[in-house]
């Protein structure tokens, strides 16, 4: 176990039926107090990877480490780790402050401490004046904290939250975003969050592992994820991208010259996960990274294209275009820099930098 691993995934697998992994081999170190999301698209195994952490499902093979002790053959509320589930689990019959108290007493806390334990609780999640309500009096937002609270108040090594704020109209989900990032700062516990939503990764976490099939494409920070993805699955997941197929004629290690599919342009590249001279890759281009008719010498790879859509989004124009064989070419341009510039069916020269375009697996 490394030495500033708080929570080891050790060559853990997961099988459901004894022959499909769901979980492959999965090596995974989380600092003591570090927010990790495991994100990725349904069935990819994040969740099942969240289970098997807090001891709802067993590890077919591997062993998991909480603070340097293997945790696979403890019980799951031997392991000092609160929950926080999607539909919060909230007993509505209780009050909020009983809700929260609930895993002291089970526990075994002395009365007066359940007390003073209960309403710093409520203080943190700044709830202290709804602890004699119902969760049905509560809102979405108000439940969510109430449930944060819960998981919280045994002070427990580790926090696990799967889909939390998946119930959330989309200004309420973007709210507790921050409140939880604020919140995991303010306590420096260790928190292992699972989503699907990329902008919610983003927004928290310290570290993402991406995961797919199974397998962990790229653990990185949020910058390192978005620009810099490893492979073309992650630069599809992470953000928005525009995307072209084509060989790879030259490479020198530092650069390389890929020729289109469909219209034989040849656009020069960051390699980053080819295969060689003569292979198909995949090359990735952020919409924001795109310049539009730009001066002379100012990009490295210019092509035309013809003005597809344009849509205003308030703080950017979102231009959509046909460049070669790409009819889905998107641009986002600052609306600092107006939008009177482009009109549909316009002949355009979009331009970007060879760095900002990466040479992914094809």
């Amino acid at each position: 176990m490394s030495d500033d691993a708080f929570v080891q995934f050790s060559e853990v697998q997961k099988s459901y039926d004894g022959e499909t992994l769901v979980v492959k081999n999965l090596n995974l170190d989380i600092a003591r107090g570090e927010f990790v999301t495991m994100l990725g698209p349904s069935g990819s195994g994040k969740t099942t990877c969240l289970m098997m952490l807090a001891g709802f499902e067993p590890a077919t093979h591997g062993e998991i480490y909480i603070d340097g002790t293997a945790i696979n053959k403890m019980a799951p509320h031997k392991r000092g780790i609160g929950m926080v589930f999607q539909n919060y689990a909230l007993f509505p019959h209780m009050s909020v402050a009983e809700n929260v108290a609930f895993p002291l007493q089970v526990r075994g806390y002395a009365k007066s401490d359940i007390e003073d334990r209960v309403n710093r609780a409520l203080d943190m999640v700044r709830l202290r004046d709804f602890g004699s309500r119902r969760p049905a009096q509560l809102s979405g937002g108000q439940q969510q904290r109430v449930a944060s609270a819960r998981a919280l108040v045994f002070e427990p090594k580790v926090v696990l939250m799967d889909e939390p704020l998946g119930a959330l109209d989309k200004n309420l989900r973007e709210e507790m975003q921050i409140e939880i990032k604020h919140l995991h700062e303010d306590i420096e516990t260790t928190m292992v969050y699972v989503t699907h939503d990329q902008s919610e990764a983003l927004t928290m976490s310290n570290r993402i592992a991406v995961f797919d099939d199974g397998v962990v494409q790229q653990l990185a920070s949020p910058p390192e994820l978005y620009e810099r993805p490893v492979n073309a699955f992650v630069a599809y997941f992470i953000g928005e991208n525009n995307r072209f197929y084509g060989t790879v004629k030259e490479s020198d290690g530092d650069w390389c010259k890929v020729e289109l599919e469909g219209d034989g342009n040849t656009v020069t590249a960051l390699p980053v996960n080819i295969a060689g001279v003569g292979e198909r890759t995949t090359l990735s281009l952020r919409p924001e990274r795109v310049v539009v008719n730009p001066n002379e010498g100012q990009c490295d790879n210019v092509l035309e294209g013809v003005v597809r859509e344009l849509i205003y989004l308030g703080d950017h124009i979102r231009t959509r275009a046909v460049v070669g064989d790409n009819e889905d070419f998107i641009v986002k341009i600052p609306n600092a820099q107006g939008h009177a510039q482009l009109e549909k069916g316009q002949s355009v020269r979009f331009g970007w930098a060879a760095e900002d375009c990466r040479a992914l697996d094809a």
